[in-house]
């Protein structure tokens, strides 16, 4: 017996002799995790875990986000972290510490791609500070992200600080990058966000208060550009509804897609007649999608007795219908989302999605779009992207003008 324990003691660190006597958990408290890029960058965020009902949740961090994950596995030392959304998962063992290293694994269509990952209990800040901030980044900011040998697109990002705190987003014409979460640590900025599918850093520095000047470290590989932002109050993206449109003479939409159940569904079916009817191009590998299904499916709840109806058109990363079928089965279901979803089985990046499926549209021009059509089956406006929560004031002014544009389509005869 006195062999056994000097073996315990002096083998191999975190793996516990197997006398019943020890488990390995997570430590309810806040965390704070890194993505380690090969380039050297870390993509840092934070999670806390708590106890619910004898298991263990944990929520993901983004300035005001709380995002629940609540499929977690502990078996001895490995440790599986399943997101909610996007396919994607740590696989992590615990170190003698307490503290977790692995990878974070996304799965894609036609393959698997990871990243390095590590995990420290007990630090709740985002980013270490040693200065105090040598400014201000408040406010609107007209920006250009350039990546090598590609044109430089625009942008529009909106920060909040408080002290060494700094909060904010990006708004494109196709959506938001959700939730950033930082500081400006004397003059220099950091933020960074990660939900399962954005997975972001941003450095830059301020110069006089008025220019950021940075990189944009970009997910699993070696992805990165450079940016450019100037204080700007009068910064703006281009109209949402003018992004996609519909061809002359081609009032109506004629699809005709599977359901989740396999059974074919069209617009033209008699549950659809008669009704305004709002349609949405989505995909689970979308973040600003699982906004636009949030906000929709509780919407949808509260008046689909007002004579309107929802439908998603979904374009998943394959054309298979049981993979696709399966990749949307969780989305779903975390927002219990009641109105039909199709899948269409043609992939966001086929470059005739538009043509093979909504052929009456110019383009496809990003995910999500919504359509509104009224109650004679007319598209009424197509609207690219989706300002989401993370966009604050630009969320709530979406509700308004969706509420406002529903009403009226259903007060006309």
């Amino acid at each position: 017996m006195k062999y056994l324990w000097i073996i315990c003691l002096v083998g191999i660190g975190f793996t516990a002799c197997n006398t019943g006597s020890s488990k390995k958990e997570l430590v309810a408290g806040i965390w704070q995790a890194k993505l380690h890029r090969q380039d050297g960058a870390a993509i840092v965020f934070n999670f806390e875990v708590k106890d619910s009902l004898g298991k263990k949740v944990l929520y993901i961090i983004n300035a005001t986000e709380r995002m629940l994950v609540d499929d977690i596995q502990v078996q001895g030392d490995s440790l599986l972290i399943k997101m909610p959304f996007f396919d994607s998962e740590f696989k992590a063992a615990f170190q003698a510490d307490g503290n977790i290293q692995g990878k974070w694994v996304r799965h894609l269509a036609d393959k698997d791609v990871d990243i390095p990952f590590s995990a420290v209990q007990g630090v709740a800040e985002r980013f270490k500070v040693n200065t105090p901030a040598k400014g201000n980044v408040s406010g609107r900011w007209a920006t250009r992200f350039k990546a090598e040998g590609k044109d430089t697109s625009f942008a529009v990002g909106e920060f909040k600080q408080e002290g060494n705190i700094v909060h904010g987003t990006f708004l494109t014409p196709t959506g938001d990058y959700r939730f950033l979460d930082g500081v400006l640590d004397g003059d220099s900025l950091r933020l960074s966000t990660f939900d399962g599918s954005h997975a972001y850093l941003f450095t830059a520095l301020l110069r006089n208060d008025a220019a950021l000047e940075g990189t944009f470290y970009a997910g699993i590989g070696t992805g990165k550009q450079q940016w450019l932002a100037r204080k700007d109050a009068t910064a703006a993206l281009p109209d949402a509804s003018t992004l996609a449109t519909l061809k002359k003479d081609s009032a109506q939409l004629n699809f005709r897609f599977p359901d989740m159940t396999g059974k074919m569904v069209s617009i033209k079916d008699d549950r659809f007649k008669n009704k305004v009817v709002v349609i949405t191009l989505m995909g689970s590998w979308c973040p600003n999608c699982m906004d636009e299904t949030n906000y929709l499916s509780e919407w949808y709840k509260a008046n689909k007795d007002r004579g309107v109806e929802v439908i998603g058109l979904s374009y998943e990363r394959t054309p298979d219908f049981e993979t696709s079928r399966k990749s949307l089965s969780g989305f779903l279901k975390r927002f219990d989302v009641q109105y039909p979803v199709l899948i269409t089985g043609v992939t966001p990046n086929d470059p005739q999605k538009g043509e093979k499926t909504l052929p009456q549209l110019s383009s496809i021009s990003g995910f999500p779009t919504t359509i509104f059509v009224d109650k004679k089956g007319n598209v009424k406006e197509v609207h690219t992207g989706f300002a989401g929560p993370g966009t604050g004031e630009h969320y709530e002014t979406f509700k308004t003008n969706f509420i406002k544009l529903v009403d009226g389509l259903l007060q006309e005869q």
